[in-house]
């Protein structure tokens, strides 16, 4: 099975800047002990400091859909329900 890429853009709502990138930095510990993971690292956008980028690399699709499942996962979506303007994940892979 082929590597996957992710690319995962969370934009916080007005006033939750700081609440959602520490919610989101708690994240970073129980994801790299994660089986399959080979990079998972959070970036915070230079000119819109409300924008923050995970980019991942995963083995392959299972050990990914198996992180997005992870129960740090579904303890971070309800704990930051309604700090978060929108939610985008790029599933990505190498090539055509």
């Amino acid at each position: 099975m082929a590597e996957v890429f992710a690319i995962a853009i969370s934009v916080a709502k007005p006033g939750f800047e700081e609440k959602l990138a520490d919610a989101l930095d708690a994240l970073l510990a129980p994801t790299h002990k994660e089986k399959g993971i080979l990079e998972y690292e959070m970036y915070r956008d230079m000119r819109e400091s409300r924008c923050f980028v995970f980019i991942e690399r995963w083995e392959n699709e299972e050990t990914f859909n198996a992180h997005c499942n992870a129960p740090h996962i579904n303890v971070y979506l309800e704990r930051t329900k309604g700090w978060v303007e929108s939610n985008k994940i790029h599933v990505l892979r190498k090539g055509k």
